[in-house]
């Protein structure tokens, strides 16, 4: 897709991938919306690259109904809008994979996933009577596999690349592109040093958020970063039994070195 001109609005812009995505946006021309639930944080964003800045919490469907409306109409037509916001909550007893309590799992959801669905409730209408836009979703490449120590972060995640499929599937016709990021370790806030993707090649955020532009610019559907996701997803499908009982085998390892 072609970005110079055009309105970008990314979620989670205050740090990490999201202010990554966001000065990659406006390197190739385009004009940034940073949201945040941390409004000061946008803001700062927004200041630095010229742009936009609306504090909104992505789990509210009216406040995101609302941020979206206000950069339509002050603004401009969103042509790409990156769903990055995300939260992380481990298991809070690492020996037990059931221990996240229902606040826990609904904050998870209310994130993860309906982040992605009260965006795409506003927008996929409008774009479909355009002609088009674009949806970029941040999964995890947890999405594809697991997260060893996080129920609620690996069920979520494989939800919200599940739903951006459906976006696919549904709307290629639309001219809609949607495209699903799954980056695994990313040097941020949300890497634990106990996590599993630390140990197998941490990237930049903004290595992942040009390898996300690039993966848009040439139409794909699945970002992969960290390359040899694409080899971990293969051995998945392939054997489950196998894939699952390496797993456990990684987890209890890092239970040993805990």
């Amino acid at each position: 897709m072609e970005f110079s001109g055009r309105v970008v609005a990314v979620t989670g812009a205050a740090r990490g991938i999201g202010r990554a995505l966001a000065a990659a946006a406006r390197a190739r021309g385009a004009t940034v919306v940073a949201l945040d639930r941390d409004g000061a944080g946008a803001e700062a964003v927004a200041v630095e690259l010229g742009g936009r800045a609306y504090a909104i919490d992505v789990g509210d469907p009216e406040a995101v109904a609302a941020a979206l409306a206000g950069i339509e109409a002050g603004i401009g037509p969103i042509a790409l809008y990156c769903s990055n916001a995300g939260i992380l909550e481990r298991d809070p007893d690492p020996e037990l994979a059931t221990s996240a309590d229902p606040e826990s799992w609904a904050r998870s959801w209310s994130v993860n996933v309906m982040g992605h669905v009260h965006a795409a409730r506003v927008l996929v209408p409008l774009w479909r009577a355009r002609g088009g836009g674009a949806f970029l979703g941040t999964v995890s490449a947890a999405g594809l596999l697991s997260q060893i120590g996080s129920a609620t972060y690996s069920a979520t995640k494989h939800a919200a690349l599940a739903f951006l499929e459906h976006l696919a599937i549904a709307h290629a016709a639309d001219g809609i592109q949607v495209a699903a990021l799954c980056p695994q370790g990313v040097d941020t806030a949300m890497l634990g040093a106990a996590s599993a993707a630390s140990r197998d090649g941490v990237l930049s955020p903004e290595a992942v958020a040009e390898a996300a532009l690039d993966g848009l610019a040439s139409g794909r559907f699945l970002i992969l970063p960290h390359p040899q996701v694409a080899e971990y997803a293969r051995r998945r499908a392939e054997d489950p039994e196998r894939w699952l009982a390496g797993m456990a085998r990684l987890r209890r390892s890092m239970r040993a070195g805990a």
